[in-house]
């Protein structure tokens, strides 16, 4: 199975952080609007996926959803999740932590692409 989102070893240590803090948590990769197209990260309860979201896997334990017309531009890339210095959104979890998470991308390789085609669409979010 080809992932469609992974996380670098960082972002990782700090979402355990996150976790112990905040207990269990989910990200939504941001479409745009008040923080660009970032990865937010959110304790479950606190957003909202509904049915036009797109379930792109789990990182770290967390489940990674992405609006559908946001996936329609990235369906080709796998997203690489990081974390960097600096002050992110204030409705992300990481934000207090002086670190905010940030998304990396690479183009599928041509075996990937087939592989996820013959996979079928991810899932979608069920409503909440």
């Amino acid at each position: 199975m080809v992932a469609r989102v992974e996380i670098t070893e960082k972002a990782a240590e700090v979402i355990a952080r996150l976790r112990a803090q905040h207990g269990a948590l989910l990200f939504h990769q941001s479409g745009g609007c008040c923080d660009g197209s970032a990865p937010m990260c959110y304790p479950v309860g606190d957003f909202r996926v509904g049915p036009q979201d797109v379930l792109l896997g789990e990182i770290a334990g967390c489940k990674f959803y992405i609006g559908a017309a946001q996936f329609e531009y990235w369906r080709h890339t796998r997203l690489v999740i990081d974390v960097v210095p600096g002050r992110g959104s204030g409705f992300s979890a990481e934000a207090p932590e002086g670190v905010r998470f940030l998304t990396r991308s690479r183009v599928f390789t041509d075996d990937e692409a087939a592989a996820l085609d013959a996979e079928g669409p991810p899932a979608r979010a069920a409503c909440a």
